[in-house]
């Protein structure tokens, strides 16, 4: 089988887009070998990843149930979707000429095979019949992709079998995906992968659902800022009280916004093209500028890992095959991968960037499910414009003042410092709560000196998906700043408010977002016999972030507001005095100061640890002094 390209990014060229596309691809078409520092980059750690996969895989003939598997770290169930992993180990296999990477493609999915396959064509999320059965098209694409680019490597019998077996897997999707028949990104997905299919197996009936499903999605862009939306259980167009759409950037931009740039690249779709570029400019408002996606809002966050969501792909593709038409599309490309690469130790992604300190196992889902966008791009290679990081990112420039219509979200910026204000109120369940970063609170808090000073966790944290989340080690505490108290041990906090609005202004060099809260248990209900309503307010100049809350009801309950602090265990705090504290961090001093006596909640050990979004940290607290009504925080770096 010869190779081909699939997406032939070079015949935009003239298809009347009115964006800047002039001389599109005219630099990599002539000079192949463009980006090269990119390239390696994404080389050699794909490399490393095949690598790590291959040392967890199980090595067992004489228990099928595991033979040939990916094994976990850390969770004590296989992963059905470890054959996806078949793309990636099928590319190395065909480029270095190493036998290791074609027998472990062939290891999996005969695995895949004997556990997880099902006579209607479709793969299970677990070796239970009964289990998820959407994944199918996650592990169709990976089959396509490696049939299509690398199936040469492969002998005739073999070859013959995973290409029937592809045929059986693209009838199940064919048969059964409709743009909303469940969350948005198995529909999105479908477009892309139909798409590929139905062009490798000679299916124009595949091809047709494809654009079926491409019609459809424009219609999941949101009014304002273009955000896709879908991303909720009961029903992809539900609103929320606020009137807003169901939203998760993780799965977003790793998963669902690939397939619509790939499939609308390779079929010219002029207006689709226009939506996904709006869509992907927005999206990449919430780039932070080490390359970390601030999924500190969105509405599946329980999956948020810092870098991204823990079960999809990763957001190279759409940004990388997109450079063309903005140039800090590459720069994101580039950043995450970087961050990625961070986040890597022995081989495979850990879910977060202190996953090592905290001693926490990696799930190997991130890195099986990763591995394959890098091969895709060095699969498209020739055809890809140029890509580097020397356009900024939106946030690196940003100063002032940015609101999201859209997810009631506020961006701020001034001097050094980056933030993110949610009153997002849109739920991914209806009946149960899976709280994301609202009622004011901060979402993240960014220094471009020193890096992540807070990110939210859910308030609570729950295994949503319990096949795809790793079990909290220790004692849960919540990351997300916050007021709380604690009446009859049941927690009330803005971090239930959906209520909660916010107005900002710029005046004299110092932003400032005003809220006002009231403090909620998760049945939404008021505290009684306690004050409940609050002002919420962060000022920030170039030279502090302020915090200060207030209310004018009477604090009877011992009332705090938590102030958790991003830092591994190896950093230095010290005391200055009851109401100061420093963190030292490589790149400079956190001075924390405050209007009362500064404490921090019981841990165990040096500092508490939330799988979202995988980062240690000081859960500091500043309890209302008696009479007094307000509390003022202030956040120094030096």
């Amino acid at each position: 089988m010869k190779r081909r390209n699939f997406v032939q990014l070079s015949t935009l060229t003239g298809i009347g887009l009115s964006l800047p596309i002039t001389g599109i691809f005219s630099s990599c078409i002539n000079h192949p070998e463009h980006s090269l520092e990119f390239k390696n980059l994404i080389s050699s750690l794909l490399k490393d990843w095949c690598d790590g996969m291959i040392k967890v895989q199980i090595n067992n003939p004489s228990n099928l149930e595991e033979h040939g598997a990916l094994g976990c770290p850390s969770c004590s169930h296989i992963h059905g979707r470890c054959m996806d992993a078949v793309y990636p180990f099928l590319y190395m296999a065909d480029v270095t000429g190493d036998d290791k990477y074609m027998v472990a493609a062939h290891m999996v999915m005969t695995w895949a095979e004997n556990n997880v396959s099902q006579e209607n064509g479709a793969w299970t999320v677990v070796p239970n019949p009964k289990s998820w059965k959407g994944i199918t098209i996650f592990g169709a694409i990976a089959l396509a992709e490696a049939l299509h680019y690398h199936g040469h490597v492969l002998d005739e019998k073999t070859r013959e079998s995973w290409t029937k077996r592809l045929a059986r897997a693209g009838q199940y999707v064919h048969d059964t995906f409709t743009i909303d028949f469940t969350n948005i990104n198995y529909g999105a997905t479908a477009i892309y992968g139909l798409n590929l299919i139905g062009d490798f197996l000679k299916r124009e009936d595949f091809k047709e659902k494809s654009n079926e499903l491409a019609q459809g999605v424009k219609e999941y862009f949101t009014e304002n800022e273009g955000f896709l939306f879908g991303e909720c259980k009961k029903s992809s167009k539900k609103l929320s009280n606020k009137g807003l759409h169901g939203v998760d950037l993780g799965y977003n931009v790793e998963e669902s916004l690939n397939s619509i740039v790939m499939y609308a690249l390779k079929e010219k779709d002029e207006e689709l093209l226009q939506l996904v570029t709006k869509s992907l400019n927005s999206h990449l408002e919430f780039m932070l500028p080490d390359g970390a996606w601030d999924n500190s809002w969105g509405n599946r966050m329980y999956k948020w890992s810092y870098w991204g969501s823990r079960t999809c792909d990763g957001s190279q593709p759409a940004f990388a095959m997109m450079a063309h038409i903005n140039p800090v599309f590459g720069t994101a490309a580039v950043k995450n991968t970087e961050l990625l690469k961070r986040c890597t130790s022995d081989g495979l992604i850990h879910g977060g960037p202190h996953y090592v300190s905290a001693g926490i196992p990696p799930c190997v889902h991130h890195t099986f499910t990763h591995s394959k966008p890098l091969a895709a791009l060095l699969d498209h290679w020739n055809h890809l414009p140029e890509i580097n990081a020397s356009s900024q990112l939106p946030r690196v420039m940003a100063d002032g003042i940015t609101y999201f219509k859209d997810l009631d979200v506020t961006l701020f910026a001034r001097g050094n410092w980056r933030g993110t204000v949610s009153a997002y109120d849109a739920e991914y369940h209806f009946k149960e709560d899976f709280r994301q970063a609202t009622g004011a609170s901060l979402g993240v808090l960014y220094h471009t000196q020193i890096g992540l000073v807070c990110a939210a966790s859910m308030a609570e944290y729950h295994m949503v998906e319990p096949y795809n989340q790793q079990p909290q080690p220790n004692k849960d505490i919540a990351l997300t700043p916050r007021i709380e108290t604690f009446k009859d041990d049941v927690w009330y906090t803005n971090l239930y408010d959906l209520s909660a609005k916010t107005e900002s202004e710029d005046k004299n060099g110092e932003i400032t977002i005003y809220s006002k809260v009231s403090l909620k248990n998760q049945k939404r209900e008021i505290i009684a016999e306690n004050a409940s309503a609050f002002d919420l307010s962060y000022k920030s100049t170039n030279e502090s972030l302020q915090i200060k809350v207030k209310s004018d009801g009477k604090i009877s309950n011992p009332t705090a507001f938590v102030l958790p602090i991003v830092s591994p265990n190896n950093e230095t705090v010290t005391k200055i005095s009851d109401k100061e504290i420093t963190i030292q961090k490589p790149e400079g001093l956190v001075t924390i100061k405050a209007s009362a006596p500064i404490t921090m909640k019981d841990i165990e050990g040096q500092r508490t640890f939330n799988m979202v979004p995988g980062v240690e940290a000081l859960p500091l607290e500043i309890y209302f002094e008696e009479d007094k009504k307000e509390l003022l925080i202030t956040i120094i770096v030096s």
